[in-house]
């Protein structure tokens, strides 16, 4: 690894100049003159010099943009279940068509992303019959019959929802999203990009051997070309979805597929099938173990904008973050992705950057990493006993979980191992987020608050050392004298490492004991019944969790995402917590539409009370990190970007970056 403060990277480019001297002589009479004299030209004729041949410039070089990646892509089938490395290739072939943001959607072959305010969304109320499919109040695709339980039109709670009794005409919300393509889009051999692609994108998509899920196409009632630039999208009644500016297929090109079979398709072939799309760049060449190569598309629909800025894009796999620096500080790299999980070498790429050899480029992301309490054990699904081997209900009391919050120094945390790029959120949604509620009661590390709430919940310092834990003396649910030492499990990654010592140091100040036990991502995350987390059998479980998309993830924490033998374990609320305010406020955002008044207060309020009963204390906002050589201009990361690289044909260095 290179260290060398006074290491300059080599210049990839140079500037070839020609300095042309032009040599006037001079005209001789045809008369001889004599040595050192002047020839003097003849009345009424001209003196003109002899043209010189002028050397023409040399040609402009090529210019290539190196991106080393961490990790070869496991496919570029746009339909596969693809890696990071994946993505970020199979970005500069496509360009979107949507880029999702942490302040909203931006289109790239839209014309606009629909809307309510635009009318290209719209919720009409339908007449549904039985035998018809609907999405019932449970939120799953179901045939209308007597006896289902849906939502009729204008209701998005439990208490206006009824019984279908077969016979009552019932009208329920159908939401219907129109898209628009740009005109004059082409493929980048050539072919005009129509509707017609979408619409054979979601047709490959719905079919069985297509990889990847069916959530979207088994809540779609249509998906249809109305001409060759719109597209419409209907969902079932009942599917009130809230992302439904993302319901449109990426399209795929019928004029070449179309007679190949979704599985044939799905093995990702990428020799028989490469991916052709509309991005600034086309797919060329994959030396498997070693790199990929595209060129510049001569159809991009930007190349009016003089994008990309590239005539050859390369993707260079490197085999690790140390390897992928040192080639960026040796020239051989002109971006590091984010594939490279360059989150262990923040303090290495900042000393790099502030001695002016690369540029160091942050996000957060949706990721949260969070302490869980498991305040109901599976074992409590048959009824609690103190007496009869269940653990005791150490965290029934939301003052406990409230103490234990202001004893872990998350701030530390962050400072230390994140190098102070991270933020420490205070509910299930991202601080980033535009519905964040700001409002909601805080957790700062606070030794003098932490030990109140503990003692206010029954926990106290019997034998006055604060270096022995606590003991219950009036805490419900808990045998007077049991020590307040708890089992702290996670994985054994180094990050993961660094900061349960760190929240097991803060804990012992407020008389919290904690036994740290590490274990392998298939032990921690393996589904139940037997499984650590998903089984419900910890007390203190760090682990993270993300979502896709951009809407707040209140699901994480409502009654029915509670992992049970009834559910065959299926759920992520695996602290067994359970509010029935909360999971209406929940479920009333979840079935509104972005806008609206309800869909708005229901995040809030929801927001309010998890920060009060404290389910989860999220500890931070994971983070992304990638590195540039240092006159890279126009490379940025977002949090909620799914394609790090969505800008590939804005990105530029040197000179034309304007400084």
């Amino acid at each position: 690894m290179f260290r060398n403060r006074n290491f300059i990277a080599p210049i990839k480019e140079r500037d070839y100049f020609i300095i042309l001297l032009l040599m006037l002589g001079l005209a001789l009479s045809a008369c001889s003159a004599a040595a050192g004299t002047t020839a003097t030209p003849a009345p009424n004729q001209t003196e003109v010099a002899t043209p010189q041949p002028v050397p023409s410039a040399a040609p402009a070089l090529p210019r290539t943009l190196t991106v080393c990646l961490g990790q070869e892509p496991n496919s570029l089938y746009r339909f596969g279940i693809l890696n990071s490395a994946a993505r970020s290739v199979l970005g500069a072939i496509y360009d979107g068509p949507i880029n999702v943001f942490t302040n909203g959607y931006q289109p790239t072959i839209l014309e606009k992303i629909p809307s309510l305010e635009n009318n290209d969304a719209q919720l009409a109320s339908v007449i549904v019959k039985r035998g018809q499919p609907v999405i019932d109040a449970a939120g799953n695709r179901a045939v209308l019959d007597v006896g289902v339980t849906v939502y009729p039109s204008g209701c998005a709670e439990d208490a206006c929802a009824v019984k279908y009794d077969g016979r009552t005409d019932l009208k329920m919300d159908q939401l219907v999203v129109t898209f628009r393509l740009l005109p004059k889009l082409s493929w980048s051999d050539g072919a005009a990009l129509t509707s017609a692609d979408s619409v054979f994108a979601f047709t490959l998509a719905s079919d069985a051997a297509t990889p990847g899920s069916k959530y979207k196409v088994d809540r779609t009632s249509a998906y249809e070309a109305v001409d060759e630039q719109t597209v419409q999208w209907w969902g079932l009644p009942g599917f009130v979805d809230p992302s439904y500016a993302e319901n449109f297929w990426s399209p795929l090109p019928k004029h070449l597929w179309e007679k190949i079979s979704a599985a044939e398709l799905a093995k990702g072939d990428f020799v028989a099938h490469p991916p052709v799309g509309w991005g600034p760049y086309i797919f060329k060449e994959w030396a498997v173990g070693e790199y990929i190569h595209l060129e510049k598309n001569p159809a991009y629909f930007r190349g009016g904008e003089g994008l990309p800025r590239f005539e050859n894009l390369t993707f260079r796999f490197v085999k690790d973050a140390s390897s992928g620096i040192s080639a960026l500080i040796a020239g051989q790299c002109d971006v590091l992705d984010t594939s490279l999980r360059l989150d262990g070498e923040i303090d290495l790429l900042t000393e790099l950057q502030r001695n002016e050899q690369v540029k160091l480029v942050t996000s957060t992301t949706p990721l949260i990493e969070r302490l869980d309490f498991g305040i109901r054990p599976a074992s409590y699904d048959d009824g609690y006993s103190s007496v009869g081997g269940d653990r005791q209900d150490i965290f029934g009391d939301i003052g406990t979980r409230q103490g234990i919050a202001y004893c872990l120094d998350r701030q530390k945390v962050v400072n230390t191992v994140l190098g102070g790029i991270s933020q420490v959120p205070d509910t299930f949604v991202s601080p980033l987020h535009p519905l964040f509620n700001a409002t909601t009661v805080k957790y700062p590390f606070d030794i003098n608050l932490g030990i109140a709430a503990l003692e206010k919940a029954g926990w106290v310092d019997h034998d006055d050392n604060p270096a022995t834990p606590r003991v219950a003396l009036s805490v419900k649910g808990v045998t007077s004298g049991t020590p307040l030492v708890l089992n702290y499990w996670t994985t054994a990654a180094l990050q993961r490492r660094q900061v349960s010592e760190i929240l097991a140091k803060s804990l012992a100040q407020c008389g919290v004991g904690v036994n740290i036990k590490y274990y392998s991502q298939d032990e921690l995350y393996a589904p139940g019944p037997d499984g650590l987390l998903f089984g419900r059998k910890f007390d203190l479980a760090e682990y993270a969790i993300g979502t896709l998309g951009t809407e707040p993830p209140c699901a994480w924490f409502t009654s029915d995402q509670i992992p049970t033998k009834e559910n065959k374990w299926l759920g992520v609320n695996i602290s067994g917590y359970f509010n029935t305010d909360y999971d209406t406020l929940c479920r009333k955002a979840m079935r509104s539409l972005p806008g609206k008044q309800d869909y708005l207060d229901g995040y809030a309020a929801a927001q309010v009370i998890f920060a009060n009963d404290l389910p989860s204390v999220p500890l931070y906002m994971r983070i992304k990190v990638a590195a540039t050589r240092r006159d890279m201009c126009n490379f940025s990361l977002d949090a909620f970007a799914s394609n790090d690289l969505w800008n590939l044909g804005e990105l530029d260095y040197g000179p034309s970056c304007g400084g």
